[in-house]
């Protein structure tokens, strides 16, 4: 086997792919030469390349419409990118069964959707496919504030050890526990440069993740490079977060 991610005449699906860790996804998919489809909750300019669809992934019939599309135009589906998801800072306490409901529905259930929608195009396929599930590196530790995302994607682990064993042969299924990355709205959530920087200094390789450095991963897992890889949650997050007394020792 060539060592090289080469997806030629392969077809890839990425949830929220025009921005963001998206679009690093996007990119990388692009440039191991799959045909790329988006979508978003909302119309966008489409990524050059790529054709974009609107789409609600928490709505199963929407899911399944677009996975029926990409189908009918491009001719099958190789590659599924769950990494729609994400969710603003708010209090366990107050925050509303409506709003729990919704952080749950984008970053667990609606996963769970796309799924099984490209799963049933895969096992009729002879070449099978992969599903790469974008996670974080809070479903695996406390995160105050976030409370209801974090065990969403720890829920989002689970399901794919899961559906990685159920749907095998035909149909890996990995997920990428993903740690800090600078996108279009790093500021929004950590601050200015001074304060990027000295979050950036508790990260063992010293800096966040690019969008891209995800798309690598991603590109990978959905690669015949990582033929036998299924079932697994690969950290993309610069080494992880160091305990809090390793931050006092350092002054950090």
């Amino acid at each position: 086997m060539s060592l090289a991610l080469d997806l030629t005449g392969r077809v890839a699906l990425v949830t929220g792919g025009a921005r963001g860790i998206g679009l690093g996804i996007t990119h990388a998919l692009l440039s191991a030469g799959a045909s790329v489809v988006t979508c978003s909750r909302s119309d966008v300019e489409p990524v050059p390349g790529t054709a974009h669809r609107v789409c609600d992934v928490r709505d199963p019939e929407a899911v399944q419409a677009l996975v029926s599309w990409t189908v009918s135009e491009l001719g099958r589906l190789d590659v599924l990118v769950n990494n729609a998801g994400g969710a603003p800072v708010s209090d366990a306490a107050t925050a509303s069964p409506r709003f729990h409901e919704k952080i749950v529905g984008l970053n667990l259930l609606g996963p769970l959707a796309c799924a099984q929608a490209a799963n049933a195009v895969m096992q009729e396929q002879d070449s099978g496919g992969s599903i790469v599930n974008i996670s974080s590196i809070s479903a695996s530790r406390p995160a105050p504030t976030i409370a209801a995302y974090a065990a969403a994607k720890a829920g989002l682990d689970s399901l794919t050890a899961s559906l990685a064993m159920e749907w095998a042969p035909k149909v890996r299924v990995n997920s990428i526990a993903v740690g800090l990355c600078r996108t279009e709205h790093t500021d929004d959530h950590y601050g200015d440069d001074a304060s990027v920087a000295a979050i950036e200094r508790t990260i063992p390789l010293g800096r966040m993740a690019r969008p891209d450095e995800v798309g690598h991963v991603a590109t990978f897992l959905a690669s015949d490079l990582a033929s036998y890889v299924s079932g697994a949650t690969v950290g993309c997050h610069g080494g992880g977060e160091p305990p809090a007394f390793l931050l006092v020792q350092k002054g950090l």
